[in-house]
Formats: structure tokens, C-alpha cells, sequence
């Protein structure tokens, strides 16, 4: 089906003039005539079916719809030169990719190694914003997403990271000097609460063959970065991924509790559409992040 859109230059003689509230200082920019330009906005209008300016003998002033209709103009045409200009300066070479990710895996474990990337590739921009929960990519401009879960998402294709190993950690002054924590020791302790996984404290402790009655008991936190903030203030024991807080654990603000770790079911990976599998530049990076993986699976004895 045909689209409902009108001529670019009848959109960039009406976005001219209307930054300037004149038709006369819309020719001189664009060097056209003053008639070239009323015929362009009257094209305009008639296309919409919608009067965009009001024109008497002091001059032309938006109406209430032109005034929205050239805010929204003006920022289309703004984002379509953005596009252009950056495929001229790159000759057609790298890109932009546009990637979804959890928060604080991004933050902790995927921005302090992105340099390594960027500098092997500076050709290609890499765009970051978060997402915690799946999503419809139809609905999104993003071309990949990094996600923690147990599989990929329908009509996806995905590349495995790693698994997540999950240890209890505090500040080293709640605890200290003890070194190993039984079963009465956990009871007296505030346990910190991830609010996406209620459960997470039960199957932790039954992974180690114990069970305690406060499991699900505690103050609760969306993301695990907020955990392990609180943890660092003192405010109890986290039960954390040990990717998420490797910086924490080097600094000695934050030390194990127990020295048991859980290797749940839970993984990260790189997800993307069907239809982006050919994009150039997610290649690119799938290929890196993919080694990057192995490498720390390796170093971190995951396999």
C-alpha cells in the first residue's frame, strides 16, 4: 500500500518557514522564490487538508495544527539528516547498532570491556539502552538485545554468553571476623531481596541441602545493582551473580558469606531477529562478544 506521506520538499519548504514565521525568509534559505515556496506549502495543505498557516497583510503565522505538525516536521527531518550525514562520513562502511540490555549486566560487566571493542572497530556505534523484560523487535528500533533468562525469545536467533553463578555477599564488616555461616548464623542475618526472583534465597539454600523459614523475608530491590549497594552499606547479605560484582569483590568492599556457589539455570544471550542475522555490523559484534564470552566462561571455570 501506497504511503500517506507528502513530497520532501513540500515538508522542508513548510519546516523553514516555519522556524522563521516567513515565507520570504524561507526562499532566501533555501534559495528559491517566494512563489516557489507558497506553492509548496499550499501542496502541503492540501495534500493534509488542513490550513497550516494563517496569512494576512502583516505576514503568515502557524495555525494551532501547523505549530504541532512543523515541531514534529522539524524533528523528522533533523533525525533523516542525522542518518544521512553519518552514512556520507562513513562511505557506507560500519553503522549504528542499536542494542536492548539488562541494566546492570551492561553496566557492570559489558561497558567497562566495550572500549576493547570501540577501538577495534570505530566504524561502528554501538547504542545501549535498557531493557528488563522481553519484547516485540516489529515493535522497537533496537537490532539486538542482551537478556538474562532460561531461553531465547520466539522467532529469534541467539548466541549463549554464559550462565550465571550465584554467591552471597556483604560488607566485610557485618560479619567479620566469622568466616563460615551456619544455619542459626543465616537467621540472625537481614536477607537482601532481588524483586524479579522471590525465589532465588529458597533455591539457593536448598542447593546447599539447607532450608530457612526467612527465606523470602527482607527488603527488595529491582535491580541488582541497587543489591549490591545496599549490601556495600551494610543493610544485610546479597545474593548476587558473581559477573555482576567482580569490581566490588577486587576492592574488598563486598566479600562472600559462604563460600558456596550456585550455578542456576539462568543465562545470558545475545538475541536478535531473523531478519537482522545478515546485518553487518551486529556480525561484527556478535563475533566479538561471542569470544569475549568464551574467554571469561574459560577464566571463570564455566565451561
Amino acid at each position: 500500500m501506497r504511503r500517506k506521506i507528502p513530497s520532501t520538499a513540500a515538508l522542508s519548504a513548510f519546516e523553514t518557514a516555519a522556524r522563521h514565521q516567513s515565507f520570504t525568509k524561507a526562499a532566501d534559505e533555501l534559495a528559491v522564490t517566494q512563489s516557489a515556496i507558497c506553492r509548496q506549502i499550499a501542496s502541503l495543505e492540501d495534500f493534509l487538508g488542513v490550513k497550516l498557516f494563517r496569512r494576512d497583510r502583516r505576514g503568515v503565522a502557524l495555525t494551532e495544527a501547523g505549530l504541532v505538525y512543523s515541531r514534529r516536521v522539524a524533528a523528522r527531518l533533523d533525525e533523516v539528516e542525522r542518518d544521512t550525514l553519518e552514512l556520507m562520513a562513513k562511505g557506507g562502511q560500519g553503522g549504528t547498532l542499536e542494542l536492548a540490555v539488562v541494566p546492570t549486566f551492561a553496566t557492570k560487566w559489558l561497558l567497562p570491556r566495550l572500549p576493547l571493542f570501540v577501538n577495534e572497530h570505530p566504524d561502528i556505534t554501538v547504542n545501549l539502552t535498557s531493557r528488563s523484560r522481553p519484547f516485540l523487535f516489529d515493535e522497537t528500533e533496537f537490532d539486538a538485545a542482551i537478556h538474562a533468562g532460561t531461553a531465547t525469545w520466539p522467532g529469534t536467533e541467539g548466541q549463549f554468553l554464559m550462565r550465571e553463578t550465584l554467591i552471597a555477599v556483604c560488607s566485610p564488616n557485618l560479619i567479620a571476623p566469622r568466616t563460615k555461616l551456619t544455619a542459626v548464623d543465616w537467621r540472625r542475618y537481614t536477607l537482601l531481596q532481588q524483586s524479579t526472583r522471590p525465589y532465588a534465597w529458597r533455591e539457593w539454600f536448598a542447593s546447599r541441602g539447607m532450608q530457612i523459614n526467612k527465606d523470602m523475608s527482607g527488603p527488595r530491590f529491582e535491580l541488582f545493582s541497587m543489591l549490591a549497594e545496599a549490601a556495600v552499606h551494610g543493610m544485610g547479605i546479597a545474593l548476587i551473580p558473581r559477573l555482576l560484582i567482580e569490581d566490588e569483590l577486587l576492592r574488598g568492599v563486598l566479600i562472600q558469606a559462604a563460600g558456596h556457589e550456585q550455578l542456576n539455570d539462568r543465562s545470558y544471550y545475545l538475541i536478535f531477529p531473523e531478519n537482522k542475522s545478515d546485518n553487518a555490523a551486529l556480525i561484527v559484534f556478535r563475533d566479538w562478544l561471542e569470544q569475549l564470552a568464551g574467554e571469561y566462561r574459560e577464566a571463570a571455570g564455566l565451561g
